[in-house]
């Protein structure tokens, strides 16, 4: 609190400052002396969220460890309808000519960026595929390679690591034209170098059918009770000795969950939905329909209801 002069009062008395309003408030008699004033001073806030430490700074744009500079470097450019000005271009020019270390890491990181964009997926992976490309660009120059496939594989290698597995053909769907079969030389060709630069096998993470479970309901429209059944069978399958991918085995047990729901769905439906042909969905069935009553939950299907499920 301040001190000044209250025209109520008729003398000097302490005043209040209500920065929400911004009205200066005589502490005494509570006259308005001053409103809707304009707080001049700093406004020291963090906007840091995803930062550790708590710098109030406001100004710039976030640092990048990745890059030489910290990605905190000043681009020049022409500013439109001043081409004639030949300072500005001049500058533009010479920085143009000049060699950046970083241009292309930042056209990769933009890349992978748009690509976890189209997936929805977390910033945390789209680090973790940064920091992955950095390592390989690092290591070995990747001239001559297949670069969408070689950001398609990072970002399917990062989310493998983040426990939230996408599936090839999903990764594939943004890759730029990279094809599946690129996209697998090309993880097999990045988990070389780096088990060659740590000097051990590279940790993976394991995929388990639960991990693509919600998401395929989800694209199928299912209710929530046929999404707690498929979930709880697809656990109920881990203890199964069924030698099928995960994806397989997800894509089976919709199957059998949706033919014992009020809302059924068309194989070819399941098939669009988890991008598993028909044909692997219908073997994956074969070898999950004799052991039907294990797998379904009791509350969802009865017995009787069991028998009616077709035969493989």
């Amino acid at each position: 609190m301040a001190d000044s002069f209250c025209p109520d009062c008729n003398r000097p008395t302490e005043v209040v400052f209500d920065h929400s309003a911004g009205d200066t408030v005589c502490s005494e008699c509570g006259l308005v002396l001053e409103s809707h004033s304009i707080d001049e001073t700093s406004e020291w806030r963090t906007f840091a969220n995803e930062s550790a430490d708590n710098d109030p700074v406001r100004v710039g744009g976030p640092s990048n460890p990745l890059l030489v500079d910290g990605g905190l470097s000043t681009v020049i450019s022409n500013p439109n309808g001043s081409s004639s000005d030949f300072f500005t271009s001049s500058l533009g020019r010479w920085q143009n000519r000049g060699a950046n270390p970083d241009r292309s890491l930042i056209q990769a990181f933009k890349t992978i960026a748009t690509m976890s964009d189209r997936l929805g997926l977390v910033a945390t992976i789209k680090d973790r595929a940064n920091e992955i490309y950095k390592k390989v660009e690092d290591q070995k120059p990747l001239k001559g390679r297949n670069q969408d496939a070689i950001l398609a594989a990072c970002l399917y290698i990062a989310c493998r690591q983040e426990d939230k597995p996408r599936t090839v053909k999903e990764i594939c769907s943004v890759a730029n034209g990279a094809t599946k079969k690129e996209i697998g030389r090309a993880k097999e060709y990045i988990v070389k170098q780096l088990e060659v630069e740590m000097g051990q096998s590279m940790e993976m993470g394991t995929i388990h059918a639960g991990d693509f479970l919600r998401r395929f309901c989800s694209h199928l429209g299912m209710s929530n009770q046929t999404v707690k059944a498929a979930q709880e069978a697809v656990h109920k399958s881990e203890e199964l000795d069924i030698r099928r991918s995960p994806i397989s085995i997800a894509a089976a047990v919709i199957y059998i969950i949706t033919q014992l729901s009020d809302d059924k769905k068309l194989l070819k439906d399941i098939s669009l939905a988890t991008g598993v042909a028909e044909g692997t969905i219908r073997n994956s069935y074969k070898d999950l329909h004799p052991h039907a009553s294990k797998l379904v939950p009791t509350w969802f299907a009865r017995a009787e209801d069991l028998k009616n499920l077709c035969s493989p």
